[in-house]
């Protein structure tokens, strides 16, 4: 990119012009990028002026009455113009700035993004993004002028809505003293809380059909027809006469925008998952774009000659495929029919029943991927690589349990390479808001929100902590008449919120205070029932961070074997926390940083090995039974 013309000199030139062409007076782009067959190919959008942009995930270019838009799928599609800013930082607009797209929003959602480079984390806001809410189009920025260049960013809201599938054109300016918004040619928001120069991040990328930094990633559904950048100022009038330009689009019938030119109308929202493995049996579930039925071809080869089907036409389908053959590799395919004829397959993935009680096995641990799609998907990779059994999640899979773009756009897109081949056991967290759409998506024993599950010489007992927990309720009493009599050589609890926690500031603020209750008071009377039936290990998520504990038994440190040792593993994705200032008496290991655990579990055995983002090793602990005494050894790498 470079400097084409300064604002000064289009003033000058509209001053000179005549009455009748001053509308079309305006910048000329630094950057254009034009979504049609001749410039999207081969996975890449050819530039008419600035770099090209490289497309990721699914797209496809759609054809409407005046012409052709690329559709963004909403999952992991996105157009990266540059992978980090770094490499393009002294060609973007520095003073002002222009951004406009011809788009349409399919499906809003919270941060929605068009264009952009951007990093908003907390206090540290930097950079620029045309978006949309679930309402109204945006124009974000953040300048040095603002709060003496701190990184303050204003969003600045439209009022006029969007309707899914009719065409708009949105356009932000800033001309170093005031943000405009305009749709369809009119200024539909402005501000003069940002001034001076553009405050660009230090790393982020640069992307077309998505809002995305360091730990957000949020995909545009819909089509974007073109985009413009510019490194000045437009004047209203120049807005106006490029919307003109067009304005036929915005008069077509959304229903035909949204269907014109779609290669495949029927798809899959969320592709196939596995739920609920046994040794005998084991789950299948889908989501589709309409009603539909679904059938499972499986079979110990990639032929896959069996089958099993689901009974009743639904978006969210779930077969359960019976008569397995335990710790057996089979091959499946799914293959879904809605109520209109339509077809769509998935391509054929394995999974493998679950090991008698004499054999080995191994699984995966993690929590709290919430909204961040771009780390999840890099641990469960990770994970996946390592061959696991079956993975435990130990709560807030979603950021917003209720946003079912939550669940289609984050969740499932980030697990899919790891939960499509390994059965995913989860528990509620705080984020799911126990909404229907967890009790819809995950297929587990009644009542789902508490349930219990055997794997080789292990049993897993799994708790909802949003609920009562203590001796009166409901959980409690179940939990231990499920204790009392399990025979498993290994128990292992699972539930979001900890009992023990190092964290600095959620149980009391321990940079101004030594009151904390460290960790959930509320919880703790599930301790006593694990330190009775002797429980091994408990899993947990909440804390962003890691932390593995000493044996604990009636609120002491004990030796191994003589109590549970406690686990956060809150490290799939959410914002990451901080542990206090001073050690207490439970804490053995504790970590900042984004991770996922591995355990192998051999008889007498169980070993375990925590990774962090690049998969690199950082703490080990094997535990040894012999005659039902415990011992361990286990270190910070």
């Amino acid at each position: 990119m470079s400097n084409r013309t300064s604002y000064l000199t289009i003033a000058a030139a509209l001053a000179l012009t005549p009455p009748l062409a001053i509308a079309h007076k305006g910048p000329d782009p630094v950057g254009r990028w034009v979504f049609d067959t001749p410039s999207v190919s081969d996975g890449v959008c050819r530039a008419v002026i600035g770099p090209d942009a490289r497309i990721e995930g699914r797209t496809e270019v759609v054809v409407d009455k005046l012409g052709q838009a690329l559709r963004f799928s909403g999952r992991g599609s996105v157009a990266v113009v540059a992978e980090d800013v770094v490499s393009v930082r002294n060609d973007l607009p520095q003073q002002a700035i222009t951004v406009a797209a011809w788009v349409t929003v399919d499906d809003p959602q919270e941060y929605g993004g068009l264009m952009g480079v951007i990093q908003d984390n907390g206090d540290a806001e930097s950079g620029w993004q045309l978006g949309y809410d679930r309402e109204h189009f945006y124009f974000a920025l953040a300048t040095q002028g603002a709060d003496d260049g701190n990184g303050h960013m204003t969003y600045l809201r439209g009022k006029t809505k969007h309707e899914p599938g009719r065409w708009a054109h949105v356009v932000g300016v800033y001309d170093g003293k005031r943000m405009e918004l305009y749709v369809n040619g009119q200024l539909d928001a402005q501000t003069e809380e940002q001034s001076g120069a553009i405050l660009y991040p230090e790393s982020a990328p640069v992307t077309i059909g998505g809002y995305r930094d360091a730990n957000e990633n949020y995909p545009h559904n819909g089509r974007i027809r073109e985009v413009r950048l510019y490194d000045s100022a437009a004047r209203g009038t120049w807005v106006k006469h490029e919307f003109e330009h067009n304005r036929e689009l915005v008069a077509l019938r959304p229903e035909r925008n949204a269907a014109a030119g779609r290669a495949d109308a029927f798809t899959f929202v969320v592709r196939p998952y596995l739920q609920y493995g046994t040794k005998h049996s084991m789950t299948v579930m889908c989501q589709t774009s309409e009603p539909g039925t679904t059938i499972v071809h499986y079979g110990p080869n990639a032929d896959c000659d069996l089958q099993a089907s689901s009974d009743a036409a639904s978006e969210i389908q779930e077969v359960t495929i019976e008569d397995l053959e335990p710790e057996t590799q089979y091959f499946y395919r799914v293959e879904s029919r809605s109520d209109h004829g339509e077809s769509i397959k998935s391509g054929v993935s394995t999974f493998a029943t679950a090991v008698n009680e004499d054999t080995p096995f191994a699984f995966a641990v993690l929590s709290d991927t919430q909204w961040n799609a771009v780390v999840a998907s890099r641990i469960a990779a990770h994970a996946w690589a390592q061959r696991p059994s079956f993975l435990l999640h130990a709560g807030d899979l979603v950021d917003t349990g209720v946003d079912n773009s939550h669940w289609t756009q984050h969740f499932f897109p980030s697990m899919h390479e790891l939960i499509s081949r390994v059965p995913m056991f989860p528990v509620l967290g705080n984020h799911e808001q126990n909404a229907r759409n967890y009790y819809q998506y995950m297929s587990l024993p009644d009542p789902e929100y508490y349930y219990a599950f055997r794997y080789g010489c292990a049993e897993f007992f799994m708790i909802d902590t949003n609920r009562n927990v203590g001796p009166d309720s409901e959980q409690f009493a179940w939990l231990q008449e499920k204790l009392a009599e399990s025979d498993a050589k290994w128990k292992v609890v699972c539930h979001h919120h900890p009992p023990y926690s190092s964290d600095e500031n959620d149980f009391g603020d321990l940079w101004k205070t030594n009151e904390s209750t460290r960790g959930h008071v509320r919880i703790r009377p599930l301790t006593e029932l694990y330190d009775k039936h002797g429980v091994d290990i408990v899993w947990n998520g909440h804390i962003h961070s890691y932390e593995r504990t000493w044996p604990v038994n009636q609120g002491r440190a004990v030796n191994t074997g003589q109590g549970p040792i406690y686990m956060i593993t809150g490290g799939a994705g959410g914002g990451l926390e901080t542990p206090g200032p001073t050690r207490p008496f439970f804490q053995n290991v504790v970590r900042r940083g984004h991770h996922y655990v591995m355990v192998h579990v051999n008889g007498d055995t169980l070993e375990l090995r925590s990774f962090d983002i690049d998969d690199r090793l950082f703490d080990t602990l094997t535990i040894q039974k012999s005659s039902g005494v415990a011992s361990s050894s286990g270190g910070d790498e």
